[in-house]
């Protein structure tokens, strides 16, 4: 025997004790106009076992839609989305082809393709389909970790400029301080014959971080790493 289909006036009436779709939330499922929510746990469980098979988020565009938001939005008479069957998925993070073979394994029925508004529409059924599928994606996503020679944070020739950096803005903050200490006097007048030293360590150490560097890139070439 199927769990039995309600309807709530708020998404926020709907128990804890009856949500159990780990990757969604009654909000995500609710129509977006009214916040009411058809709770049709099939639909659910395959949208659930979708998000399983995928192995990634599915962004939810809409799926409740009271009589009344439909209307609004211009949907069709009979739609699917008034029964809590119905779901528009973004294509956003997933291959088109990838999500249309996993969502028919699963049980979906219904296809609708929207490539100019980058979703897809499923739903249980009757079988049919409409709109013009997505174009082929020659490469759908880039590597999510790319190789790299070195580690940018690693880097030595970036710990060599960021060390000249920071040195050459201290010189110049140097600057900036005796000029302002130089208008307060008074009490901090004792300090002053201590920044022109400073100030010349920080222009020492920001020479230092541009040999570095230039070491850094120089042995990286020998190396072959550039």
């Amino acid at each position: 025997m199927s769990d039995p289909i309600r309807t709530f006036r708020h998404h926020r009436d709907v128990p804890e004790s009856l949500w159990r779709w780990k990757n969604f939330s009654p909000a995500e499922i609710a129509c977006r106009g009214t916040g009411q929510l058809k709770l049709h746990p099939e639909a659910l469980d395959k949208l659930q076992a979708l998000r399983d098979r995928l192995g990634k988020p599915l962004i939810v565009r809409s799926a409740y839609r009271s009589p009344e938001h439909n209307r609004n939005v211009g949907g069709a008479p009979r739609s699917k989305h008034m029964d809590g069957t119905a779901f528009d998925i973004a294509m956003s993070n997933h291959d088109p082809a990838a999500f249309e073979a996993a969502a028919r394994e699963v049980g979906f029925l219904g296809f609708g393709f929207y490539p100019r508004s980058g979703f897809i529409h499923i739903d249980l059924g009757p079988a049919r389909q409409w709109g013009e599928r997505f174009p082929v994606r020659t490469a759908p996503f880039a590597a999510e970790t790319p190789p790299a020679r070195e580690a940018l944070a690693q880097s030595r020739t970036l710990k060599g400029t960021g060390a000249a950096g920071v040195a050459t803005v201290g010189a110049v903050g140097v600057e900036v301080a005796q000029e302002v200490l130089a208008e307060a006097q008074g009490a901090v007048l004792p300090l002053v014959p201590y920044l022109d030293p400073l100030r010349w360590l920080f222009i020492a150490l920001a020479l230092a971080g541009i040999a570095v560097a230039v070491w850094a890139r120089l042995d990286d070439w020998r190396k072959g790493l550039r």
